[in-house]
């Protein structure tokens, strides 16, 4: 009764008869439906209200009404809280002091989160795990600390307090409320996202965001490429392709290998220890493709309206990745912990790193992880998974500080390595992640305790035996690192980097 009354109140039901024909809920229908729609309305944007054929204040209407629209059609008049967030929080950044401006806007606009979570989660329906109103409300919420944190930067702190990255993304003038309503929802990333920064949007709509990349590194203009506008169609169809694999993969094969089994009392009975962590690999990586689905989608509506462009490949191609929320391939044949979760969710990473790794001084580690786990939701799953990361994280960089080093002294040692860590890798993110598959706290830890929580274990052990340099002391490492690579750099390599990267290259360039 729940779920039909949640259903009618929060999205439109004209598109029910397909839902029942397809087989899918209501919700989700609506969702995709949307996002098609927004994809063939994105290249209609960038044809026609493109920044050469219009104004800065055109695009942030139109992009702001159906970024509504699509909200509505989408969550009914929950899409109001979206609104409410937005107006609140704008409230603070107008009235209250910049000095405290960005905490305030932290606790009311992650606080209202929080709560329309609770109500949805403990009144309407605990186990609805589906397209909902507070999907979009994370993403939103990113969007509103992170500028918070940019305005703050830009008006209220010293240049030589900020590092190179929050110089370049500080926000040196109030947003007005249009400016900041199409940030927050503008119909490229309302349903999905993906989060970006404020000054990188603006320039989207301003028509600016290729001019930085037209110039190399001393500042000379690169007249190869000046000439035309790169045009996103050649990366839209290859991300729409996969898009379309990752679907058809997610559907035919997430059923045949449900998570729940590996909980399923006769199967741990009957089941060879081996072949249940054979099978546990399998049914996340049957998980995955929904979220390479969707993310990919987003990603390619965002390409096709013109925004995501990153600068140009080695060979003059151009680069759509600005926004990419994740690289398939790298999470993977991840040889870490570490370099699976840079390349999962890869602007939320960011995000954290910005508003709370950077910032916080106590323990940043387990305070992003904390503040992952609130973001993400209140079932109780979410919390074990990310408190589970912490464990993991620490033991994972325990084990690569003091082991990794004795396998470099040859090609095959290195291979043997990059096979045996994978492994471990896949195994750990499989057994980190169930909790948040499996939501409650009953079924949760029922899996591990039919695994004896052996990885928890071990990672005890790794972080309690094996020594760990001071984080002041692994940066310094790591820059002097990156100094000494950045001298054989090629832009295929320059791929792997987003947002950060870009702020220290038109640093340069300006």
């Amino acid at each position: 009764m729940a779920t039909e009354t949640t259903s009618s109140c929060t999205g439109s039901n004209l598109l029910q008869p397909i839902s029942e024909i397809i087989n899918l809920p209501l919700d989700q229908v609506n969702f995709v439906v949307c996002q098609l729609f927004a994809l063939l309305t994105a290249f209609w944007f960038r044809l026609y209200l493109h920044p050469s054929k219009t104004s800065p204040f055109i695009r942030h209407v139109v992009a702001t009404l159906l970024g509504f629209y699509l909200a509505l059609f989408c969550f009914g008049w929950y899409a109001l809280h979206f609104l409410v967030q937005s107006g609140l929080t704008y409230s603070i950044m107008i009235f209250a002091g910049l000095e405290h401006m960005h905490k305030l806007c932290f606790i009311v606009a992650l606080g209202y989160l929080s709560f329309c979570q609770i109500t949805r989660v403990y009144v309407f329906d605990y186990g609805m795990y589906s397209a909902d109103f507070t999907g979009p409300m994370m993403v939103i919420t990113q969007k509103i600390t992170s500028l918070a944190f940019e305005i703050h930067d830009g008006l209220m702190r010293k240049e030589e307090q900020l590092t190179p990255s929050q110089r370049c993304l500080a926000v040196r003038r109030m947003p007005s409320l249009l400016e900041y309503l199409s940030y927050n929802c503008n119909f490229m990333g309302i349903l999905a996202g993906p989060t970006c920064s404020y000054n990188d949007y603006m320039a989207f709509i301003e028509g600016t965001a290729y001019q930085p990349r037209h110039l190399e590194a001393n500042g000379k203009e690169n007249g190869k490429y000046k000439q035309t506008e790169p045009s996103p169609k050649n990366d839209v169809i290859s991300k729409l392709c996969t898009c379309a694999i990752s679907l058809a993969i997610f559907l035919s094969v997430s059923k045949i290998f449900p998570v729940e089994r590996s909980i399923d009392d006769k199967f741990i009975a009957s089941t060879p220890f081996i072949l249940q962590v054979l099978y546990l690999y399998l049914s996340m990586l049957a998980t995955r493709p929904k979220y390479y689905f969707i993310w990919t989608l987003s990603d390619a509506i965002n390409n096709a309206a013109g925004f995501g462009f990153n600068g140009y490949n080695k060979d003059g191609t151009p680069r759509w990745d600005l926004i990419s929320n994740l690289r398939i391939l790298d999470i993977e044949f991840a040889t870490s912990f570490k370099m699976f979760l840079d390349n999962w969710n890869i602007q939320t990473a960011l995000w954290l790193k910005r508003v709370c790794y950077e910032r916080c001084p106590i323990n940043p580690t387990a305070a992003t992880f904390l503040l992952s786990a609130m973001w993400h939701g209140v079932y109780p799953g979410y919390y074990l998974t990310f408190l589970t990361g912490i464990g993991m994280t620490m033991a994972a960089r325990a084990l690569r500080h003091n082991i990794r080093p004795y396998f470099l002294g040859s090609t095959t040692h290195k291979s043997v390595y990059d096979v045996i860590t994978w492994a471990g890798t896949q195994i750990a993110i499989s057994y980190t992640v169930v909790p948040f598959v499996l939501l409650a706290v009953g079924p949760s830890l029922k899996f591990y305790r039919s695994w004896y929580c052996c990885i928890h274990m071990a990672c005890l052990l790794l972080v309690l035996a094996l020594p760990v340099k001071p984080r002041h002391l692994r940066a310094k490492e790591e820059q002097q690192q990156q100094n000494s690579l950045q001298g054989g750099l090629t832009g295929d390599h320059n791929s792997h980097s987003i947002t950060d990267n870009n702020c220290n290259q038109k640093h340069k360039a300006t």
